[in-house]
């Protein structure tokens, strides 16, 4: 695993993720500039008091690709961190969808919080919502952000799962997800190099996730396996 990533900030303002996705997934509708604008737009218009702050759970904590001024460890409540979102390009393909993370519902998440500048905000947020809001699988929605002590310092933009889309993937028995995990792969990569690099950086900011532990070991293992017995 190298320090490259090939999602990057240029490839991203260039519309290249879209249209690789497009390539991968040509039935998969994607959203129009005009669409994620009108979403970015009314998130920025319910935008609390205070600092604009960006949520990270997932890749965002390893591959921010945006500019920030600030980072500190935070927790969100009700919500929490699940492979719950199937792809069919990117990390995967129609043969062989793979899993990225989304934000359900129910219990909390501890993550690291981005402030984004004021004079920057806008073009930052815009640059996110390419990455993040491509086919509209995520419900862009301002969260309170807890300090480790359970003390609010702001609201924070976080990306949260769209139950009613199709790419859902929340009710996955656990061998599927390890299955999916261990084996898709696609243009951007594989799911189980995204899920080893959001273990590997939850532990760099001193916050391992107990459950991702597990499920990386149990896809280490599966691999493993499939090595052995020759398979993909």
């Amino acid at each position: 695993m190298t320090d490259e990533h090939v999602l990057s900030r240029a490839l991203i303002e260039s519309g290249g993720v879209a249209a690789m996705v497009a390539k991968a997934a040509p039935d998969l509708r994607l959203l129009t500039e005009a669409e994620r604008a009108a979403s970015l737009r009314a998130t920025l218009e319910a935008r609390p008091p205070g600092d604009a702050w960006l949520f990270g759970y997932g890749s965002l904590i390893w591959n921010p690709t945006i500019h920030s001024v600030e980072r500190r460890t935070a927790r969100v409540e009700g919500w929490h961190r699940a492979f719950c979102l199937s792809i069919r390009a990117g990390r995967g393909t129609k043969d062989k969808p793979g899993l990225v993370l989304g934000l359900d519902a129910g219990g909390s998440c501890t993550g690291i919080a981005f402030r984004i500048a004021e004079d920057v905000l806008e073009g930052e947020l815009s640059l996110l919502w390419r990455r993040e809001m491509l086919a509209g699988s995520y419900v862009p929605r301002w969260l309170d952000v807890l300090d480790p002590n359970g003390g609010r310092f702001g609201s924070a933009i976080t990306f949260t799962i769209d139950r009613s889309c199709e790419q859902y993937a929340g009710t996955l028995a656990r061998d599927v997800i390890v299955q999916r995990l261990a084996t898709a792969s696609g243009v951007l990569g594989s799911a189980a190099d995204y899920l080893f690099r959001t273990r590997d950086g939850l532990r760099a900011q001193g916050i391992p996730d107990p459950e991702l532990e597990r499920l990386a070991a149990h896809v280490e293992a599966a691999q493993a396996v499939l090595r052995v017995g020759g398979g993909p």
